[in-house]
Parts: C-alpha cells; sequence; structure tokens
C-alpha cells in the first residue's frame, strides 16, 4: 500500500524536543531555571512526642527562670515595716525597686542607668550601728539582712550640719517642703496640721511635730560638721522625729544600695481592725486600693 510523504512524520534518530506550553507565571520566572519550586516534606520530629505534663514543665522553668533573672538584675518588691518615711510611704506599702538604674560600673549612654541624685528615694542593706551595737540584734534590724528605705541628702563630698529644721549641705539650706504632723498610732499615717503651699524649689515633702527640731544623732557626737567620705551616702527618712537613719547609724556605702523605689504595687492596712469574716475579706477591706499604683517621688 501506498504511503503519502507529505502526511507522515519522518523517523529519524533526534529526539523529540517539543514541549507542552504552560500559563505564565512570576514565580517561575523568579526560581532557579525557571522550574516549579518543589515542596520539601516536612521532617519528621525526632524523639518521642511531648506529653502536656512536659510541656507545662517546660512553661514553669522558662518563668522561673525569667523571674529570677528579674529579680537578680531589674526589680525587687519590698515592705515598709515602719513609718521612717511617713506620709510618704505607708506602713503597709509593697514597693517596686528598680535595680537596673544604679546598677554598679559606668553608665552607659544608652541604657537607663544615672548616678545616686540628692532627693532619690533608694532601698538599700541596712549597714549596722556601730554606735550603738544593742539595737542590730533585734530579729527585724540584722546589718545587711534588713532593708531600709530613706531619701539621699548628702552625696560623696558633701559638708552636712543641722541647725533646728534646718538641714544644711555644703553651707546652703536644702529646700524641702515642710508640713507639720502628728503622730496618730504606731502603724497609722500622720495627722496633717499644718502644710504650707509648696514653692517650685521644694521637690518633696518632710514632716516635723509642730515646734519641734531634729535630733542631730551619734554621728554628730561631738561635731558640728560631718563629711560624707567616698562612695558613701548619707540618708534621712521623711518623718524626720520618727526615724533611725544616718544621723544615728552612719553612711549608706554604695555598694549596699539595691536601687531606686518605684511606686507602690499594693498597700495593706496594718493597723485596721480585723473585719471578723476571716483573713480573705480582711485583705479585700483593709487593702488601701487608693495607694495602688502610687508613684515615690
Amino acid at each position: 500500500m501506498a504511503t503519502n510523504p507529505m502526511t507522515d512524520k519522518v523517523k529519524t534518530g533526534e529526539p523529540d524536543t517539543t514541549t507542552e506550553a504552560k500559563p505564565f507565571s512570576f514565580s517561575r520566572v523568579f526560581n532557579r531555571n525557571g522550574h516549579e519550586k518543589k515542596e520539601v516534606p516536612p521532617a519528621a520530629p525526632k524523639g518521642p512526642p511531648k506529653t502536656w505534663m512536659r510541656e507545662y514543665f517546660e512553661s514553669a522553668v522558662v518563668t522561673v527562670i525569667m523571674a529570677l533573672f528579674g529579680m537578680t538584675f531589674i526589680v525587687q518588691a519590698v515592705k515598709v515595716p515602719t513609718g521612717s518615711m511617713q506620709n510618704t510611704i505607708t506602713i503597709g506599702d509593697h514597693l517596686l525597686v528598680n535595680k537596673f538604674i544604679f546598677a554598679p560600673g559606668e553608665s552607659l549612654p544608652f541604657l537607663p542607668q544615672r548616678e545616686i541624685r540628692r532627693g532619690d528615694i533608694i532601698v538599700f542593706k541596712y549597714p549596722g550601728n556601730p554606735y550603738n551595737p544593742s539595737r542590730d540584734n533585734r530579729s527585724d534590724n540584722r546589718p545587711i539582712l534588713t532593708n531600709y528605705v530613706k531619701r539621699v541628702i548628702g552625696l560623696p563630698g558633701d559638708r552636712i550640719r543641722i541647725e533646728g529644721q534646718n538641714v544644711i549641705v555644703n553651707d546652703q539650706v536644702i529646700p524641702e517642703h515642710r508640713i507639720e504632723a502628728l503622730e496618730r498610732g504606731e502603724k497609722d499615717p500622720l495627722k496633717i496640721v499644718n502644710a504650707p503651699d509648696r514653692k517650685p524649689e521644694e521637690p518633696y515633702d518632710v514632716y516635723y511635730q509642730p515646734n519641734e527640731g531634729m535630733t542631730v544623732g551619734d554621728l554628730f557626737d561631738g561635731k558640728d560638721e560631718i563629711t560624707v567620705p567616698p562612695n558613701s551616702y548619707f540618708v534621712m527618712g521623711d518623718n524626720r522625729n520618727n526615724s533611725e537613719d544616718s544621723r544615728y547609724w552612719g553612711f549608706v556605702p554604695r555598694d549596699l544600695v539595691i536601687g531606686r523605689a518605684m511606686f507602690v504595687y499594693w498597700s495593706y492596712d496594718e493597723g485596721a481592725a480585723p473585719t471578723g469574716w476571716g483573713f480573705p475579706v480582711d485583705i479585700i477591706v483593709n487593702t488601701r486600693w487608693s495607694r495602688t499604683g502610687t508613684l515615690v517621688r
């Protein structure tokens, strides 16, 4: 039978190079060699599958590590047990302390660090009383173990003397907003008797018994003026007639400073009477909710 050479394909040894046309795709343009990117099958997990107990345990470990890191280097919670800082800080206030701001070593410009300034309220480890060591035998007043909260008055090298209600630093009276107040009870805030208007140059409040000056304490025994040594600070409580501070036991070494008091995160009125409904109700009723979030300044 005859064949039509025009309609039959001529078979040769060359392979057929024709390809099937595909729709245009930008992904093919940018993929290597113009080929489609092949999906890589997900790798099978190694080891046994995690149980819910293991997941909770790992989460708890990470949480504990982060909490320990924060408490060691960034913040610390402290409770105020005495009235030496009334009414700036009241008995029963629980404070958060910024430990990072006064971190030892040279302050770096891109970090929120700075040197201690006059007027800062600092938390520090009680250095002990060399003039009256018997006062350090109380279980709530142990050197190094007990935390104190006071206001910085004297910086290294400052010359300090006290005359009446005046604190004089380097021959200049420190501008303080003086308020007359009375003690109402061991754990109650002071009762304000006379609070004159604050002047612009008076950055913080201090409280005095009416018509009373300050005691100078053992540090000034036989001296009209003292000088703050290097790497140390002279501190005082804002409740000037009821504060055991640098006037009595001396200076605070720099390495005992924990940090700067920031704000009140919880306050419990320890002088309030029990409700009679049990501890959970007492917590709710006797909490000073208005002091939550109060900045310490």
